[in-house]
């Protein structure tokens, strides 16, 4: 979350230009500012806006998002941890000849009859492409981690697809299932694999199965949506057209729906809980949150972020970082940090300060880390490790080297507080602390052309969201593999890596990969809480607050609901208005 944003365009002019004339010759001339007082309309806001519509090429939720209003997995998990049938007939299971008894592969059946928004048949071949696409090294993929596993995708005939997996895998519901399983037309995107993928027009207009069809498309601004004529179940839709629109901010977009009812939905309300209330007060929406498995956390980045390697790039393997190196000082960070501070004054309901990486589901939330606010700890940690004063201009130094650090994170009130509270326990015991603020589109959007992006991590720290987006953590506990720098963001993946730390721990790869081995449930738990408390205990990465994902409705929407597991417009197709029951 991998939080997940507006972004900067990353594909070529000359394919922008085409994909946008695409779009505005299917819009019908529409107007993309949000009509006001039609029932038949949906309107989205989005403070963090879509900058691309394919969910394989972004690390954004929001892209993700906005994605899954056209595009469909094979199932998904509810609120409850229940698998729930989208393009699948079933779910499979052992009994029902599924799941393989030997734990290495599945069969997934397929609805028949389900057209694709153009008129295309949907079939297995789809889903045997789409992997292809995300495996692709060229591609360079934001969700190939979850696919690493997968020895081959086969279509044993049009409705029936087999899932083969390298070795025995409990975690075998991972691969085309919730957002990260959205699945591509194979006769959309079949001339754009490798390195052309982000050239696909489909990026900017997607042909899906879901129930909505994308008529405009404005990256960075808006997108309109109209229901896809070939849905299944076209005709139970409670809209005639959905107006996404992006910009702006969260507190802006919260008044909209909560205040002046100008908005059904805001997205990703990160704003203080003070604020909230009053808002909420307008009475013209609600605040629907839902602890699911969201954890702010720090990264701390194991590469010196300012020296670069042949190639030019920085936070390079190469060059460990000047002071993260040593445990101790990784320790002094945690201490100084008051998450008790954080989550009262700036998240209040909707966070609670944290320990561990694993928060969700409570079976792997580990009972064997804690944290402290304590800066006489921390300064004699730093002390003991080196780190003193010596020039006397309030930053401590060890061998001429400052210990200065940049700490970077996207632009949104509560965060920037975040970053002062910080800042402000690090200067405190000797830290020189510069903040930076990236545009969230920026931030989040894995453009390999960007040097602002959380894979880059052109800094000392960062900050953002993100939890598993699965019941299952296997592929979450992934992000801090590194498997010889194969898992860390370079130019030979085209930045796609998710070990964005640059963390290479031979122990720690040794426990994830016998996770996804062992069959039995309670010790492959205890596998995932190792994991956990390797990372937190070692200060491999700073939790900070776990956080609520909240969202504005109107009071005349219903058939909203969240779940940890999958991005929020997953049941848009329940979505109506209340007087039209």
């Amino acid at each position: 979350m991998k939080t997940i944003l507006n972004r900067s365009l990353f594909v070529p002019l000359l394919v922008l230009s085409f994909g946008l004339s695409v779009l505005l010759s299917n819009c019908n001339n529409q107007q993309t500012t949000p009509s006001s007082g039609d029932g038949e309309v949906l309107r989205l806001l989005y403070w963090q806006a879509p900058t691309i519509l394919n969910p394989h090429l972004s690390t954004g939720f929001k892209d993700a998002e906005a994605s899954r209003i056209t595009l469909e997995p094979l199932a998904s998990y509810n609120a409850q941890g229940e698998l729930i049938p989208f393009l699948a007939a079933e779910i499979p299971t052992v009994e029902n000849g599924g799941v393989a008894k030997d734990g290495k592969s599945v069969i997934w059946k397929l609805k028949q009859g389900i057209k694709w928004s153009d008129g295309t048949p949907f079939t297995a071949e789809d889903v045997v492409f789409t992997y292809q696409f995300i495996s692709d090294p060229k591609v360079g993929s934001t969700n190939a981690a979850t696919y690493d596993l997968v020895e081959s995708v086969e279509a044993i005939d049009d409705h029936t697809v087999k899932v083969n997996f390298k070795e025995v895998n409990p975690a075998w519901s991972l691969p085309f299932v919730g957002s990260e399983g959205m699945i591509l037309p194979r006769h959309v995107y079949q001339d754009f694999l490798g390195e052309k993928a982000r050239q696909a027009p489909a990026n900017l207009l997607p042909i899906g199965t879901g129930p909505y069809q994308v008529v405009e498309f404005k990256p960075g601004d808006v997108v309109v949506y109209e229901p896809n004529p070939n849905y299944r179940a076209v005709d139970q839709l409670g809209f005639k057209r959905i107006e996404l629109k992006g910009g702006g901010d969260s507190t802006s977009a919260a008044r909209a729906v909560l205040q002046t009812g100008e908005a059904d939905y805001a997205y990703n309300v990160q704003v203080e809980a003070s604020v909230l209330k009053q808002l909420e007060a307008g009475g013209k929406g609600k605040l629907v949150s839902s602890f699911g498995s969201l954890v702010e956390r720090i990264l701390l980045n194991h590469s010196d972020p300012n020296q670069a390697g042949a190639d030019g790039n920085k936070s390079n393997l190469k060059f460990p970082h000047p002071f993260f190196k040593d445990e101790k000082v990784r320790q002094a960070f945690s201490l100084a940090i008051d998450r008790k501070t954080l989550s009262e004054q700036l998240y209040g309901i909707t966070g609670k300060p944290t320990s561990n990486f694993i928060v969700l589901p409570e079976q792997y939330y580990s009972p064997n880390t804690n944290y402290e606010f304590n800066l006489e700890k921390a300064n004699a940690l730093l002390d003991e490790a080196g780190w003193k004063d010596t020039n006397g201009n309030g930053i401590r130094d060890k061998n001429g080297v400052e210990m200065q650090v940049v700490f970077q994170t996207s632009v949104n009130p509560v965060r920037q507080k975040t970053q002062q509270i910080v800042k402000q326990g690090l200067q405190s015991i000797g830290v020189g602390t510069e903040l930076k603020s990236v545009d969230a589109g920026i931030y989040f959007s894995s453009d390999p052309a960007n040097n602002d992006t959380v894979e880059k991590f052109y800094a000392d720290m960062q900050m953002f969201s993100t939890g598993n987006t699965s019941p299952d953590p296997g592929t979450y506990m992934k992000t801090y593999v590194c498997d010889g720098g194969k898992n860390i963001p370079q130019p030979d993946n085209s930045w796609s890596g998710d070990n964005y730390s640059r963390y290479c721990n031979p122990e720690y790869d040794k426990l994830w990969q016998a996770s996804n081995q062992e069959l039995d449930e309670e010790k492959r738990q205890q596998l995932f809480i190792k994991m956990n408390d390797m990372l937190v205990n070692n200060v491999e990465v700073i939790p900070l607050v776990h956080r609520a994902d909240v969202v504005a409705i109107g009071n005349n929407l219903e058939g909203f609901e969240l779940t940890p597991w999958d991005r929020n417009t997953w049941n848009i197709q329940d979505w109506k208005r209340k007087s039209q029951s």
